[in-house]
């Protein structure tokens, strides 16, 4: 297996997924995933951004041990909430909800935003008053001290408070530098108004953005500590309030569903909740409501809108016997539905699954990132204190120095390095979910950079995967319609691909409308058959409105326009079915698996990316070459045996292409898996969903484009992202530790460094 996961799989491990409380850097879930680790045989990732661990231990272990674990470590942890019991009343009509994600803020922004506005309130004046000489008039400190108190204990407390539980655990993270440094510059504060001088009458204070020399004893800081508090508030309210964006396509998909079906019950209709369905249980869904779960029509015809669940725009046509989604909306007439999975097992809940696991996983990127969070506070508290130093040692000045070693501690938060990647990830994923493609996992994204070579299954993928009639030739006098009648009603009564192809070409291209107050549907005018014979290996004949009519290799002789044509349509790659009565031959009928309308397109979308197409199928190469030359590829592989695929796709790994794999049967599921990427079509088969990276819900090849085009905008977005938090750090820390910034002002930067990443992954939302 060319891929690799996060992490190395356990034999016989279970595993959990663990809400996280308390963490508020990347540092607190590197030291939760490292704490977790050191048990024997537990493998976990912790995720700052969607706040989870995804844990697997051992049979020696239980989950309550792990969260003990975690608990020792100084956060909370607990295993999500089952889903709430079924009502067992009859059901009220529910109330309209807000949209998931938009109008509800849900509790972490909403407590942010109450502290945020309390601090602010009682800050900006105190930072007007220390900035603007004007404004000082007498004893105005003592002012600016009743306002600043209250902004540094309480609308500082969750910072205090985090400090202090990572310092009785030996660690620090990104709250013991903002409760370092605004204590330290209020500390400094209350010692010169009560010990110093600047608690005198009269007393007037200067603003400067860089360090400035001044009489340590008649200096405050109390703007850089009410600012820095406010600041970093407000950067984690709106931190706090994009993560629920970034989250909010996972949340839409989960709520997409249908709250209840009405379900069939000896003859009547009984309205029940979703969670009560069960294999088998029919339903009837009505036009305009959601089809309830997954499952078969057995009665009636419609239109079925799937857009909200695979991004496709116009409405499927369904009938008796065809497969239908949960969660897709019944858009035309009455239908009976046979329920075929329920709860866990359907498309919608894989789809949020596969989505949620992508989301939690972690990228090698951010791996590096998580290493470097996780020694770089610990640095930087070395690095103040070493500011501390050399500026006192070269300056003899106490103050200077000190501003110096709060503005190092202030402006280096790694917050922005912890949410570089999840934020992106979560947005990019839950885009892809709303246009039909799944990321199974971060590692997918840097295969999808390096893919030059894709290889596209021919059948069902490039293809429709049913036999279709493709042209129709007759012999001179005969009429068209005739032989298709006549063939048709022959074919109706067989099983065959082939025989169905053609069935149901007749029928289409004879259709009628039935007059609308029976219901809009086709009927064909095929008449009936009488005298019905296969025969084996050449084809079937029966009598048909008074005719001997064979269909197949029953004619031993053909006109020579009909050679001809048989000819040609075999040259191009399709079956050719001869048609007569009476002992004469009167048509040749093409049929052939159809070319999808869209996959033309789609290789050249391909193209477009820079990756060169390979078409691989079983089939002659005659059929191969013409499906070839309709979409535009100019490479083959014909006459590949099923078990074969996994070796032309090692073939060409070894030639020193990166090769990505679009497929949709069981015999693509091994070479979907050998290959760097895989994209499996959501149309094919469980097997082949599983084994591929990437799963297109859609069956348009188009979509495969699309899957890697948002696939390297989520790299690209994750990279830009660590360039930036990276920079920053790298160039703030020296223009901190020089002097060159005020803490206000390192502050303020600090706070907007990490909305700025966040905000740069919510672009992803407007991927088309």
């Amino acid at each position: 297996m060319p891929r690799t996961t996060d992490q190395p799989a356990i034999a016989g491990a279970a595993e959990v997924e663990l809400l996280i409380g308390g963490m508020t850097c990347a540092s607190c879930a590197a030291r939760v995933e490292k704490k977790l680790n050191r048990m024997d045989g537990v493998t976990a990732t912790v995720n700052y951004a969607t706040e989870k661990a995804k844990v697997s231990y051992p049979a020696g272990i239980q989950v309550a041990d792990l969260i003990a674990t975690v608990e020792k470590t100084g956060y909370t942890a607990a295993e999500p909430a089952p889903p709430e019991p079924a009502p067992q009343e009859p059901l009220r009509p529910q109330q309209p909800q807000e949209a998931p994600g938009e109008a509800q803020e849900g509790p972490e922004p909403a407590s942010y935003r109450q502290r945020l506005t309390v601090s602010a309130l009682l800050a900006v004046p105190v930072i007007l008053l220390s900035m603007v000489p004007a404004l000082q008039f007498d004893n105005w400190q003592w002012l600016a001290l009743t306002l600043a108190s209250p902004v540094v204990v309480w609308g500082g407390l969750p910072f205090h408070r985090a400090a202090f539980t990572n310092a009785r655990h030996g660690a620090a993270t990104m709250d013991t530098l903002i409760s370092m440094g605004t204590l330290a510059a209020y500390g400094w504060s209350l010692w010169a108004l009560f010990l110093g001088d600047a608690g005198m009458s009269g007393m007037h204070d200067t603003f400067a953005f860089t360090v400035a020399r001044v009489d340590g004893a008649s200096q405050i800081y109390l703007e850089v500590a009410s600012g820095v508090v406010t600041f970093i508030l407000l950067g984690r309210y709106l931190e706090a309030r994009a993560k629920r964006r970034a989250g909010a396509a996972l949340r839409a998909l989960m709520e997409l569903g249908a709250k209840d079906a009405s379900v069939l019950r000896d003859g009547r209709e009984v309205r029940v909740p979703v969670d009560r369905l069960v294999v088998g249980d029919r339903f009837v869904v009505r036009p305009g409501e959601k089809i309830a779960t997954d499952g078969t029509v057995v009665e009636g015809t419609s239109a079925v809108d799937a857009a909200m669940l695979t991004g496709e725009s116009v409405p499927v046509d369904v009938t008796v016997g065809d497969a239908v989604t949960g969660a897709t909306v019944n858009a035309g007439g009455r239908l009976v539905v046979e329920a075929s999975r329920v709860g866990a097992d359907t498309q919608l809940a894989r789809m949020a699954r596969l989505v949620e696991d992508a989301q939690n996983g972690k990228a090698e990127v951010q791996r590096l990132a998580d290493r470097i969070s996780a020694v770089f506070v610990p640095t930087v508290i070395v690095l103040a204190v070493a500011t501390f130093g050399a500026w006192l040692g070269i300056t003899d000045d106490t103050v200077a120095a000190f501003t110096a070693a709060v503005a190092v501690l202030i402006i280096a938060c790694p917050c922005a390095l912890g949410l570089a990647t999840p934020t992106a990830l979560m947005v990019g994923t839950g885009r892809g979910a709303q246009l039909g493609i799944l990321i199974k996992g971060p590692e997918v994204l840097e295969s999808t950079r390096r893919v030059d070579t894709v290889v596209l299954d021919k059948t069902g993928t490039v293809t429709t995967g049913r036999m279709t009639l493709q042209k129709v030739y007759v012999a001179e006098g005969t009429d068209e319609e005739e032989v298709l009648r006549l063939a048709g009603a022959v074919e109706h009564a067989s099983e065959h691909p082939v025989a169905r192809a053609i069935a149901a070409g007749a029928q289409e291209r004879s259709e009628m409308r039935v007059p609308p107050a029976e219901g809009w549907g086709r009927v064909g005018r095929l008449p009936e058959v009488t005298g019905f014979e296969n025969v084996p290996g050449r084809g079937v004949r029966a009598r048909v409105e008074g005719r001997d009519v064979a269909v197949g290799r029953l004619f031993d002789a053909l006109p020579t326009g009909l050679a001809r044509a048989k000819e040609e349509a075999e040259r191009d790659g399709r079956t050719a079915v001869v048609v007569g009565w009476d002992g004469m031959a009167r048509g040749v009928l093409a049929v052939a698996d159809a070319v999808k309308e869209t996959s033309a397109e789609a290789v050249r979308e391909l193209r477009a990316l820079g990756l060169t197409p390979v078409l691989l199928t079983g089939d002659n190469r005659a059929v191969a070459e013409a499906v070839a030359d309709a979409v535009g590829i100019d490479q083959v592989i014909a006459e590949v045996l099923p078990e074969d695929k996994v070796e032309v796709v090692r073939r060409l790994r070894r030639e020193g292409q990166c090769v990505a794999m679009v497929g949709d049967g069981v015999n693509d599921a091994a070479a979907l898996a050998t290959a760097d990427l895989g994209l499996a079509m959501g149309t094919g088969t469980d097997a082949a969903i599983e084994a591929s990276d990437l799963t297109l819900v859609r069956g348009d090849l188009r979509v495969a484009a699309d899957a890697i085009r948002l696939s390297r905008r989520t790299l690209a977005t994750i990279k830009g992202n660590l360039v930036w938090a990276f920079g920053y750090n790298v160039a703030a820390l020296p223009l901190a530790a020089a002097g060159l910034l005020n803490p206000m002002i390192a502050g303020a930067a600090m706070a907007f460094s990490s909305v700025f990443v966040v905000t740069n992954s919510l672009r992803l939302r407007t991927f088309r």
